[in-house]
This record gives structure tokens, C-alpha cells and sequence, in this order.
């Protein structure tokens, strides 16, 4: 259904300016813009996937990534279909490319998601598969039917995103991991058809003027966004301008969408990210996309005590308190815990809603 929206301007008098994104579409009436879910409509921009999914799945919370947030809880997962961004290297193209509504198979009110979430033991909820900035009406509405009934929200985004609708969804959000896709100007315009500033931007308002608990993926691609200084420069960044708490997860890439030439990572350029992340004093670094219990296990900053042991996304050990501190040394863990893990596990469980 076609959706009002907010986040628009008039660009002159035969087009409106969607805001949403720095993009910024300019559309005549009729169009779509880049993301093919947000269009002019008799002069006025509405998000036509409100209430429409691409699927709902039940997964571990650890496969958004995200490893300091309520770890082996169950997250109840969804999209919708469209995207911001243009990755040559999408790894979900057949949903955020998508250009035939046909891909949205589910339609589920707030209200709807919200109860099947709680009845589901699901601690959260995960707007993830495509880019939540492009269906964001949607993502507040379920977000707060959600905090009505004590479940908390989950993003996972590029970040490209304008600063004022910015504001307004990460009110809403209670954890992030925000995809930090290179580090270079130069890989976003070429690969993705964006900016790295407004990401940054992104980063930093996260991190200093919200609440939002907050994790980076950074997907290393053969030959792109792989070299050392690169490496370096993007986690010298993080901890000068996000601090040494924020966690990095290095994530392996696999030929897909439009770079299928390239090679998959190797999991010593994985290993080798994460060295140069704790060199630099990234206090938890991780391996993702590979089997590396050790890249993948969080470790206390102060005495190196394993803290909460991983094997793909399954907790194997934890050595928190019930107020997340190390019980060996007693130093406090970033993050936010639940006084004992959930159980979870690795499975992924498909689920169909409908009003």
C-alpha cells in the first residue's frame, strides 16, 4: 500500500526531492527513486512497501552481526524489498535489488509483528535483508509496537541516511550494526553509487548523541578494500572518533551480484584485519562469514579471560556477571547483557505472519 511520508521537498514545480537519503531523488510524478520503494505520488513522496515483507525469519542475534547485544537471544528478522545504495557486491541483491513487488510475499501490520515477536520468546526485532532507511515509516511503526510490549528494535544499515529522518529513527532503535563498507571516497562512489562522509556522519551521531548500542561490519573484498593502510587509517578513525569500545566485525566476502570475478576472502586477510584493529586499540575485533572460534570469542580488555566463547553463532562459554563484568577481574564488558545468555543456538527459523 501506498504510505504517506514526511521526508520530502518541492524540487521545482513539475518534481518533488525525496529527503530521506543523500541521494536526494528527484521525482516526477509517477517515478521511483533509485530505491524503487519510495515514489511521487500525485506530488508527494509515499513509501508504497508499508506493510509488506520480503519474509520473516526467527535467527540469532549474532548473525546480524552483533555480539554485545542480549548474546544468544533470538531476534525475529525482516525486510522489504529496494535499497539506497548500489553494491556491485550485494549479498542480498535478490532482495534489495529487487524491482517487482512480486518479492513481497508477507504483509503484516506493527501491531502483528510486535505480538508474534513476544509470543515467540523473540527479545528483539531485526530490520535487516534491505536497508530499513528506505521502508523507515514502517520501521518506527513496528519499532514502537514493539517497545509497547518490552521487545527492542535492531538496525542493520549502511547508515545513508539525512541527518533529520536520522534523528527520528534512531529514537526508535536500540541497537545498530551499521555496514562501514570501506574506507575510501573513491570504493563508494565506484562500488556502491554513494559517499563515505555521510556514513561517518552516521557513525558519529550514533555513537555520541544516542543511547544506540553500536557494532561496525566491514565486508573485506579481495583487492578492494583489503590493503593495510586502508585497514589502518579506518580503525586509527574508530577509536579517535567512536572510541576503543565500539566493536569491528570483519566479515568474509563471496562472489555475488555484479563481482563474481572476485576471488572469496581468505581468512588470513580476515585475521589480519582484526591484528591491525587491536593493534590500533579496537578492544573487540572479530571474524565473520568463516569458522574461527577464535576470532570470533569476546576476551576482557584488562586480563584476557574469555568472556563469551562462540562456535559459529552459538554461545559456548560465558564469563560475565550479571552486571557484564569479567568474573575474574571484575572489569565491566561494553555491552548490553542479560544476566545469563539466551539458548538459542544457531537455527534459523522461517515464520509467516498475516493479519
Amino acid at each position: 500500500m501506498n504510505h504517506a511520508t514526511r521526508y520530502w521537498s518541492r524540487g521545482d514545480a513539475q518534481r518533488v526531492r525525496c529527503d530521506v537519503c543523500p541521494r536526494q531523488c528527484r521525482l516526477r510524478d509517477g517515478q521511483r527513486g533509485l530505491c524503487f520503494v519510495r515514489a511521487n505520488h500525485g506530488g508527494a513522496i509515499v513509501l508504497t512497501t508499508w506493510g509488506r515483507s520480503s519474509g520473516y525469519c526467527i535467527d540469532p542475534i549474532e548473525k546480524k552481526p552483533l555480539y554485545h547485544f542480549l548474546p544468544g537471544s533470538p531476534v525475529l528478522s525482516f525486510g522489504t524489498a529496494g535499497c539506497n545504495l548500489a553494491c556491485r557486491f550485494c549479498q542480498n541483491w535478490d532482495i534489495s535489488k529487487a524491482r517487482a513487488m512480486d518479492v513481497l510475499m508477507d504483509c503484516a501490520t506493527p501491531e502483528v509483528i510486535a505480538r508474534a515477536a513476544q509470543d515467540l520468546g523473540c527479545a528483539s526485532v531485526a530490520y535487516t535483508y534491505n536497508d530499513p532507511t528506505v521502508f523507515l515509516e514502517y520501521a518506527i511503526d513496528v519499532a514502537a509496537a514493539c517497545h509497547e510490549r518490552g521487545i527492542k528494535s535492531v538496525a542493520v544499515t549502511s547508515g545513508y541516511i539525512c541527518a533529520e529522518p536520522r534523528r527520528e529513527f534512531f529514537r526508535h532503535i536500540d541497537a545498530a550494526n551499521v555496514d562501514l563498507k570501506a574506507f575510501t571516497d573513491t570504493f563508494y562512489r565506484k562500488l556502491t553509487g554513494a559517499r563515505l562522509a555521510p556514513v561517518l556522519e552516521t557513525l558519529e551521531y550514533l555513537r555520541h548523541e544516542t543511547g544506540v548500542w553500536l557494532e561496525l561490519t566491514t565486508l573485506l573484498i579481495p583487492g578492494h578494500n583489503d590493503g593495510d593502510a586502508e585497514l589502518d587509517a579506518m580503525t586509527r578513525w574508530v577509536v579517535d572518533h567512536l572510541g576503543v569500545e565500539v566493536p569491528m566485525h570483519f566479515s568474509a566476502f563471496h562472489p555475488d551480484w555484479r563481482m563474481r570475478d572476485v576471488p572469496p576472502t581468505p581468512l588470513a586477510t580476515l585475521t589480519r584485519a582484526r591484528r591491525i584493529a587491536l593493534g590500533n586499540g579496537v578492544r573487540h575485533a572479530y571474524t565473520g562469514n568463516v569458522y574461527d572460534p577464535e576470532g570470533t570469542a569476546t576476551c576482557c580488555h584488562r586480563c584476557g579471560e574469555l568472556l563469551i566463547g562462540r562456535e559459529g553463532y552459538r554461545v559456548t562459554d560465558w564469563q560475565l556477571t550479571p552486571a557484564g563484568a569479567c568474573t575474574k577481574c571484575g572489569t565491566v564488558c561494553a555491552g548490553v547483557f542479560a544476566a545469563r545468555p539466551g539458548n538459542w543456538g544457531s537455527r534459523r527459523q522461517p515464520i509467516h505472519l498475516a493479519d
